[in-house]
């Protein structure tokens, strides 16, 4: 009984958790143009495990992405999202079937790297674009990103400097990239389920992040607003650089 009683505090404990650092991350993401995921890889390792961190992180972020797509409507890059999303909707499910079957070590560390060097090309924020992004980059661009968001569970801000680079900042960057992690999304966690990889005590931590996360798009919309653009290419790079040292670390961490 009293294993029973330990076992359902431990699970109610975890969910508040998940909803709270859902919150928290995805102000925080909106405000950076992505990064809220990442931001919750450590948190879900650590309290469930590493084999269930990607199918949950994808469900919360999933859950999470129609409040955000609602808030930034009017704001969405309809080309962009015709160019990236069936590439990335193919590669969802390519990206789901290496995650039941590969294991890819040292992965996170050389995206960890690209995303570190982005304060480099960007020369501390001195320097607008360092490379021409053309629309049609977005289509092997969505595939990537695809294939390793869901083998790792967070890939958003990698996009980062190719949007930034193709001219779209602040409120257009979230929507769009809203709009393509949304039906990239739907692909990642039907081949989660269908492959067994997404089940039982999993929907309910996707559930309590996603509701977490439609929280942290409803405050972190009204902050945007107050930010200039400049402001909001810094809070990018500082995100980037942050998730790129937490990838680094973790893998480092888990091979030790």
């Amino acid at each position: 009984m009293d294993e029973f009683l330990t076992t359902i505090q431990t699970e109610y404990l975890t969910i508040v958790a998940l909803f709270v650092t859902g919150a928290i991350s995805f102000t925080i993401s909106t405000l950076g143009g992505g990064g809220g995921s990442l931001m919750n890889v450590p948190i879900i390792n650590f309290m469930v495990g590493v084999p269930a961190t990607a199918p949950i992180i994808n469900l919360g972020a999933l859950i999470g992405r129609p409040a955000r797509l609602i808030l930034f409507w009017k704001d969405i890059n309809w080309k962009i999202v015709l160019y990236s999303t069936p590439a990335a909707m193919i590669g969802a499910v390519i990206g789901g079937y290496l995650f039941v079957n590969i294991e890819l070590q040292w992965l996170q560390v050389f995206i960890g790297l690209f995303l570190v060097s982005t304060i480099f090309q960007y020369r501390f924020g001195k320097k607008s674009k360092p490379f021409k992004m053309r629309h049609s980059g977005f289509i092997p661009l969505g595939f990537t990103v695809a294939v390793l968001g869901t083998i790792i569970g967070a890939m958003g801000p990698i996009l980062n400097p190719f949007y930034l680079n193709a001219g779209i900042e602040k409120e257009e960057m979230i929507a769009t990239k809203a709009a393509n992690s949304f039906f990239t999304g739907i692909m990642q966690i039907g081949t989660y389920s269908y492959l067994g990889s997404l089940m039982g005590d999993r929907w309910a931590y996707g559930l309590a992040m996603g509701i977490g996360a439609t929280v942290g798009n409803i405050i972190g919309k009204s902050l945007l607003k107050r930010i200039s653009k400049k402001d909001f290419r810094i809070w990018v790079m500082v995100i980037m650089v942050i998730s790129g040292i937490v990838m680094i670390t973790k893998q480092i961490v888990e091979s030790i």
